[in-house]
């Protein structure tokens, strides 16, 4: 029997023993105090997390992909971190990519057994085509899930740069992967319920590395996301605030910026500061790789 008694993530912590005997606001005090180590042990990790992300910079600009794997909790948090990248920075769904153990359905409702797999987490690589060039982000909470560990080992074979991220320091994952990030939180204030502190930790990384990914892809100017996809009414708006903000611009002006540019936020912003045609501005991006502050220097 798998033995977890030495897990941080599983043990009992001792400010929470009468847990079920406190109010609802000393449960969210406590909760609350919990919380705050998260960001401590995140901070230790922080070398180890621009690590992860000068490899998926490199992926993604060599052609690859930014796939995260996990299973439950862990699998779900890399499935939405994929998901919120296309509207973000405007991506292709293909890009950056999350896998589950069990598939889709598992992101609803468990699949039992998917997670102590150790032949599905390869399958779902192969089926996307690993290469050398794509970089394997795997998750879990307690370090140990047969799903990602052989998957971080087959995409080793393959070539491509590995990451784990766990909870619990000298994780089994870990030792699958080329590099480790593994922020230990503490016990959690319901026993082993890893979708709290643990479930916020990967959160809070995978925020870090998608989000420097994509600056460092020319997907941001200044703090401002310059390839905003116009998806809605909402959007529509941010994306002349965007423009305003970036150049000191009117409304009217943006708006008529951004139809010149078939909606581009970006030759928007370089038509503007650089007095140029959407067609010039484009070239002047291109030429840049896509970098407003680089296309306005040239």
């Amino acid at each position: 029997m798998l033995d977890l008694t030495k897990l941080t993530t599983e043990t009992r912590n001792p400010d929470t023993m009468d847990l079920d005997e406190m109010s609802p606001l000393e449960i969210v005090t406590t909760m609350n105090r919990e919380d705050g180590k998260v960001i401590e042990a995140i901070r230790e990790e922080l070398p180890h997390i621009a690590q992860a992300i000068e490899w998926s910079t490199e992926s993604l600009k060599q052609g690859g992909r930014l796939i995260y794997m996990g299973a439950g909790t862990s699998g779900r948090l890399g499935v939405l971190d994929a998901a919120e990248c296309p509207p973000t920075f405007g991506v292709s769904p293909d890009l950056v990519v999350g896998l589950i153990a069990g598939g889709e359905r598992a992101f609803i409702q468990a699949v039992e057994g998917a997670e102590d797999s150790t032949v599905l987490g390869v399958e779902d690589l192969k089926a996307l085509g690993l290469t050398e060039k794509d970089t394997v982000v795997g998750l879990a909470a307690s370090g140990r899930t047969p799903y990602v560990s052989h998957a971080l080992d087959y995409a080793k074979i393959v070539g491509a740069h590995t990451v784990a991220i766990a909870c619990n320091k000298n994780s089994v994952i870990g030792q699958h992967a080329d590099l480790a990030i593994e922020p230990v939180c503490g016990p959690e204030v319901l026993t082993g319920s890893t979708r709290l502190k643990a479930g916020t930790a990967q959160k809070l990384i995978l925020n870090m590395i998608s989000t420097a990914t994509m600056v460092g892809l020319g997907k941001v100017y200044q703090n401002l996301m310059v390839d905003v996809q116009q998806t809605n009414e909402k959007l529509v708006t941010r994306a002349q605030n965007i423009c305003m903000a970036a150049t000191e611009c009117s409304r009217g002006e943006a708006i008529e910026a951004l139809a010149a540019a078939n909606g581009h936020v970006k030759t928007a912003i370089v038509m503007i500061l650089n007095g140029q045609t959407a067609e010039d501005a484009k070239e002047a991006l291109d030429a840049t790789e896509g970098h407003v502050r680089g296309a306005l220097k040239a």
